[in-house]
């Protein structure tokens, strides 16, 4: 089994960014050497201290599917289309971020709505709307990839701003308090390409996700068993149908460990697993 997750709203909780209550299902995935794919907007330079803190030692995909991140040696077969960098293999999959940040300017312009991206923020404006510490929202505009921004008007006007990045050949992705400006991928295909690469070395293998928003939607949709927690106003994410979608009951974190126990119920021998 490979388990795909995302950060905010599943495994960290959405205003604490804490996963304390889901301490026992990560203990539980590394007893089973089940591998845990972060699969986040987040840049690389948030997911390292977290994949530390957390004692994750298996890929990572970050910024909306930009980029995949495996560990040099992971996988025994070389990675076509891979590069070396800071002990990873990296495959990159999104455009690079200089571009993306001169396409969300000509957005702007075409829908004539202001559009704020990370790029225009200070690190005290991050802190301010995320309420991140000041460290992590030094972490966050550390982009390569993905662009986080908000609509300085009517949320109406995100049709427009859909339809102007499509022209551009960029996508919009929603989820959380952000929208997303990404080129050319999204976690779905980041997911897919990694699932090939398990697949291949270790034979049929059964795939899971956990999310919490229609960002998470390409991810649901890549893997056998897709999860959805609630979110933390209650209910789920509209718009999120996939044939064989579990909602879970529990808020972030909390829906997140009956995710990993529902899988565990699933997958592994009722003798085995209360040994």
């Amino acid at each position: 089994m490979v388990l795909f997750t995302d950060l905010d709203g599943a495994l960290l909780d959405a205003t604490t960014y804490r996963y304390d209550v889901a301490y026992s299902a990560l203990d539980r995935l590394r007893v089973y050497a089940v591998p845990l794919i972060i699969c986040t907007s987040k840049t690389k330079a948030e997911v390292k201290p977290l994949r530390k803190e957390i004692d994750n030692l298996d890929p990572f995909i970050v910024e909306s599917g930009g980029a995949l991140y495996i560990p040099e040696g992971y996988f025994k077969d070389p990675l076509t289309g891979s590069t070396g960098r800071d002990g990873y293999r990296v495959i990159e999959l999104g455009i690079a971020y200089p571009r993306v940040r001169k396409a969300l300017r000509r957005i702007e312009k075409m829908v004539g709505v202001p559009l704020i991206g990370f790029g225009d923020m200070t690190v005290e404006d991050i802190v301010r709307v995320t309420g991140l510490a000041r460290p992590d929202a030094e972490r966050a505009r550390q982009r390569e990839y993905d662009e986080p921004f908000l609509i300085d008007g009517s949320p109406m006007s995100l049709e427009g701003v859909r339809e102007a990045a499509q022209q551009l050949g960029l996508a919009v992705l929603s989820g959380g308090q952000f929208h997303h400006l990404v080129g050319g991928t999204d976690k779905g295909r980041a997911c897919r390409l990694l699932i090939e690469l398990y697949r291949k070395e270790w034979g049929d293998v059964t795939t899971a996700g956990i999310g919490d928003g229609l960002n998470d939607w390409p991810m649901l949709q890549a893997v056998d068993r897709p999860f959805l927690v609630e979110r933390p106003e209650g209910g789920y994410a509209a718009g999120v149908v996939i044939a064989g979608l579990t909602r879970l009951r529990g808020i972030g974190p909390d829906g997140w460990k009956k995710g990993v126990s529902r899988l565990f119920e699933e997958s592994v021998p009722q003798s085995q697993a209360l040994s």
